[in-house]
């Protein structure tokens, strides 16, 4: 095969332009190229008045040595790369007569769910433990959280059976660097769980809340019918880690709430980043473990036909564009960044809370991305020093600080909101001026239970440190900048956006285990190695592999 990148053509071209124009590009004729295959496509809407897809194709072409021949030193027409998975090894045959336990799996979000699915396409039968209950029985608890202002603490957005990223737009896009081409690997296996086949080609695929529910089941039901064993409503509230006499400690096994112990030595931590009390266990029990940096702010709803006309002019509502989204990042004179995070078109702010009496906000969205606003996140980077409890200016920061820091935020929205699930909430035009917001305009909020609107910069009561209000009140006229009626007066900012990623690391080493803990697999976003469903997932099949390579002696 051959691959041809950055190939353009208008944004309406006709079905048969494509193929006219890899001919073209090539130098074949049309009888001489046999099979055409859209590997990305993308769009170039810099220009609103000629938006444009930019196409890459693999092909195939009756003399594929002599095209690439005549293309040598063509950047644009290589070899297409071998995109194909090989697992890294599969079970023997006495595995199970050396009576190895099983490998453990805690957490079944992204991370969790690909880490299983490998080690059981491998034959490795992992066992997992998820805190949280199957997905339709949490999406129902979800729903109690939104419409009755009934929360569930071990069932709600963060956890449960997929993770935080069940309840986002779906994103399936990440700018991790992949040269194994693991992504690939994500995209075909959601593929053959229901996922639409465009997910494979177009440039920022996603699915959406409802789809991934059906996707997750059928996944669970493939690692269960390779053998493994997914358990849900198990918290593990305690690992047993033995040292050896060399000084040497590895994990042993784990206990569950309800006092079962469960042996192991190799047990994948897929928790996510809002796995608090199972953080300072970790900590507890001497796991080594650093504070890291994460970002704090506000959700931000513009009506979605602002942002589609400011990206796409006259094309915008074309059904190849879809709802438009944007990234935006802005460095402030206090020296804060300020920045768009997890922006969700067509989608709604919902509440994301795990713990009661706290506030906490997130975007989703569905596959159709119809709802009547946009939303996303504007956050503002924070670092350790920036919440470190013991008021010192020096020396290592408590790992466990960043969750007390949160914890102080989301119980302040939690008030500021009424204390009753609601969020708070102001128009810009009031935030801009320092003032309280009395009644709505054109913009209604999606948050659901509801927004209450106040005053989120007040200095006596703000619903964020001084710092991070004053660089998001200077962002946002620059954002309007970027994008013409960022700013309008009634667009509705919501609070708080607190868990954009996990306060905290719990540092592995390049074989991907604990660095002072043998056995131990800290992995995805709690553990601080991904952000988001893609690269979640990227990291539970690399863990997987090594935690088979431990298991087979590889």
């Amino acid at each position: 095969m051959i691959r041809i990148t950055e190939l353009r053509l208008p944004l309406d071209h006709a079905a048969e332009a494509l193929r006219a124009a890899i001919v073209a590009r090539l130098g074949v004729t049309d009888a001489e190229l046999i099979d055409v295959i859209v590997f990305k496509r993308s769009h170039d809407a810099r220009k609103k008045s000629a938006i444009v897809l930019i196409y890459t194709i693999d092909c195939q072409v009756a003399d594929e040595p002599a095209v690439l021949q005549r293309h040598a030193g063509d950047p644009h027409v290589k070899p297409s790369p071998d995109t194909r998975y090989r697992f890294v090894g599969h079970l023997p045959a006495d595995w199970q007569a050396e009576r190895k336990p099983r490998p453990l799996v805690i957490g079944f979000g992204p991370c969790g769910l690909f880490a299983a699915l490998v080690l059981a396409q491998m034959g490795l039968r992992p066992i997992v433990l998820e805190r949280g209950k199957e997905v339709r029985e949490r999406t129902k608890d979800t729903w109690a959280l939104w419409r009755q202002g009934v929360l569930n603490p071990e069932s709600n957005v963060q956890f449960g059976e997929g993770g935080a990223g069940t309840f986002s737009d779906g994103k399936l896009w990440s700018q991790i660097s992949d040269p194994r081409h693991l992504t690939r690997k994500v995209l075909e296996e959601f593929v053959q769980a229901g996922a639409p086949e465009e997910i494979l080609y177009v440039a920022k695929p996603h699915i959406g809340t409802f789809r991934l529910v059906g996707m997750v089941e059928k996944m669970r039901a493939q690692i269960e019918s390779l053998g493994g064993e997914i358990r849900f409503q198990k918290r593990v509230v305690d690992v047993r880690i033995e040292t050896d006499s060399q000084g040497v400690s590895a994990i042993r096994g784990v206990t569950l709430e309800d006092g079962e112990q469960i042996d192991a030595e190799q047990v994948v931590l897929a928790l996510g980043h809002s796995a608090r009390d199972t953080f300072a266990m970790l900590h507890e029990r001497g796991v080594y473990m650093e504070a890291k940096p994460f970002s704090i702010g506000f959700r931000i709803e513009h009506p979605q036909g602002v942002i589609d006309r400011a990206r796409y002019g006259p094309a915008a509502g074309h059904p190849i564009l879809g709802a438009a989204d944007y990234k935006l990042v802005h460095h402030a004179r206090n020296g804060r960044s300020v920045y768009s995070f997890c922006m969700c078109p067509g989608g709604t702010v919902v509440a994301a809370t795990s713990e009661a009496q706290r506030v906490v906000t997130n975007g989703m969205s569905q596959y159709s991305r119809n709802e009547r606003n946009a939303n996303a996140g504007i956050v503002v980077g924070i670092a350790p020093q920036d919440y470190r409890q013991d008021g010192k200016t020096e020396g290592l920061v408590n790992p466990l600080d960043g969750m007390a820091f949160q914890r102080h935020w989301e119980s302040r929205a939690f008030e500021l909101g009424g204390a009753d699930y609601k969020a708070p909430g102001q128009l810009v035009a009031d935030f801009l001026r320092g003032q309280a917001s009395r009644t709505l305009g054109t913009v209604e909020p999606s948050y659901k239970p509801g927004v209450r609107l106040t005053d989120l910069g007040r200095p006596e009561c703000s619903s964020l440190p001084a710092y991070a209000i004053e660089a998001i009140r200077e962002a946002l006229p620059a954002f309007d900048r970027q994008i013409k009626g960022f700013l309008m007066p009634d667009a509705v900012l919501t609070g708080v956006e607190t868990r954009t990623s996990s306060p905290l690391r719990i540092t592995r080493g390049r074989d991907h285990q604990s660095l002072n803990v043998r056995g131990l697999y800290p992995a995805g976003e709690g553990a601080g190695y991904a952000g988001g469903i893609m690269s979640a997932g990227v990291d539970g099949i690399e863990v997987a592999e090594s935690v088979a390579r431990a298991l087979l002696s590889l």
